[in-house]
């Protein structure tokens, strides 16, 4: 009897130590050590996942979501949170924004969750920066700075816009954005490493994996969202490798794309590029030129199919240009699209309210005080454009598609100050211009030689960047006359 009492007393005493000791990793998760100062108010969630899963709960409208909309209520425009274990801070302030931009690679430095170095991989250009962050955009300057958008891909990507459209006005009807990713995608398959159609859409379908996963919980089990989007991605390594391989081992043979640069840089011996940065880089490129514009233009297609004051302006605008063509002559002139000035603004909309990019990360090099907090060395800072393209103190009536609120020269200089759909300071996108010029023509085509009717589909959903959770359905119609 006296030893059961002694065991029992001793599961008890065991039993306290663990609750002890439960409680005390609790209490250190959910209060971190700040050695200067403060932190900024908010909640660290539960242990191992933080607030990760609220963080990805949709919004069944245009409007921010509840994590962002409840947090700004409780705390303000700067909070901490921690998303797939990594403690942050997530700036919904444009003034804190403007600061972090102005301090890039002196108190802040690009970095990223774990995840997405699953994703990308580790030789990825979102990780780089510095000297060699610089050679990476200028390589990529290669084919998309704007001698290489003037000369060559602008009638290339002309040329992609009216063959699609005119095969989807055969078709009862297409998926927006399913549509348009496979227009991007084969013409860049074809610019960037060479495939035709029939290999660029088998090598998509791993691209497809791949975006899925970039919004779901990263749990690394078969079944699961994040799992086939890293089996995608190992496929799609695989087969820039094989590729990679061979283009080496045969370098006097040239095909007259990105891909016979990316060679000769590895054989030059420069130090800079290896065979594993070659691969992520060309991964990236591929992703990031076909994946962010499809998703902005089926929401502009939305935002046009509900505002047809806004497409009888774009026609006005693009007829206009016609009318001044000189007899016989066709295709977009750089000219001609350096005037369109009306669907600038409606582009800048498309992707104020899309909103693609679900957040800009940067890392503390050091503790940094911002408004009365500290954000301690070592923590990720999340900006996030949504936030501040919605915020009605700096766009009024956020929600509402209006291109006209650009044409106020009063406000215009604000809403640029606080516009970043591609990012900001050092690291703005290097495919900015491609995207506007992609938009540009497709808008033109269409609204020159077709109308469109909805189908079926076009329930929004927003968890940073808006989609369509049953797909967007459309019937292009040739115009008449």
């Amino acid at each position: 009897m006296e030893s059961y009492s002694l065991s029992y007393a001793s599961l008890c005493g065991l039993a306290v130590v663990v609750a002890g000791w439960l409680l005390h990793c609790v209490y250190k998760w959910r209060n971190p050590p700040c050695n200067i100062g403060r932190l900024p108010p908010g909640s660290m969630g539960f242990p191992l996942v933080g607030e990760t899963f609220q963080f990805l709960r949709p919004s069944p409208s245009l409007d921010i979501p509840a994590f962002y909309k409840q947090r700004l209520e409780r705390y303000g425009r700067l909070f901490k949170t921690n998303l797939v274990g990594h403690p942050v801070v997530v700036s919904m302030d444009a003034e804190v924004n403007r600061f972090i931009f102005q301090q890039e690679g002196k108190l802040f430095r690009s970095w990223y969750p774990d995840t997405t170095n699953d994703l990308f991989g580790k030789e990825s250009m979102v990780y780089y920066d510095g000297s060699v962050h610089k050679y990476v955009r200028s390589f990529a300057a290669r084919l998309f700075g704007i001698d290489s958008l003037r000369d060559v891909l602008f009638a290339e990507m002309e040329h992609s816009v009216t063959q699609n459209l005119a095969a989807w006005a055969t078709e009862p009807f297409i998926e927006v954005k399913d549509a348009v990713a496979t227009m991007i995608f084969d013409h860049m398959a074809k610019k960037l490493i060479g495939f035709g159609p029939d290999k660029s859409r088998k090598l998509r379908k791993n691209f497809d994996a791949f975006f899925q996963g970039m919004v779901s919980f990263p749990l690394y089990f078969p079944g699961t969202t994040f799992y086939g989007c890293i089996q995608g991605r190992k496929k799609l390594q695989n087969v820039l490798k094989d590729l990679l391989k061979e283009r080496l081992s045969t370098p006097q043979m040239r095909h007259g794309d990105f891909l016979d640069e990316v060679v000769d840089e590895l054989r030059s011996g420069t130090g800079t590029m290896n065979e594993k940065f070659a691969v992520d880089f060309v991964a990236a490129l591929l992703f990031g030129t076909f994946a962010t514009i499809s998703s902005a233009l089926a929401v502009g297609m939305k935002l046009l199919s509900d505002h047809p004051n806004v497409v009888e302006s774009l026609k006005e605008e693009h007829e206009a240009i016609l009318k001044k063509r000189e007899d016989g002559r066709t295709g977009i002139t750089w000219d001609e699209y350096k005037s369109m000035t009306f669907t600038a603004q409606v582009t800048n909309e498309i992707v104020r309210i899309s909103n693609v990019s679900p957040g800009i990360f940067r890392k503390a090099l050091t503790d940094v005080p911002v408004k009365g907090y500290t954000i301690p060395a070592g923590w990720l800072v999340m900006i996030s454009p949504m936030a501040i393209h919605l915020n009605p103190e700096l766009y009024e009536d956020p929600l509402t598609f209006n291109p006209w609120r650009w044409q106020d020269e009063s406000k215009k200089s604000t809403l640029l100050k606080n516009f970043m759909p591609f990012g900001g300071g050092t690291r703005h996108c290097v495919g900015a211009e491609f995207s506007k010029i992609q938009i540009a023509i497709f808008l033109h085509t269409l609204v020159t030689n077709y109308r469109w009717k909805e189908i079926k589909g076009g329930d929004v959903q927003r968890i940073t960047e808006v989609v369509f959770p049953t797909g967007y359905h459309i019937q292009i119609i040739p115009r008449e006359g």
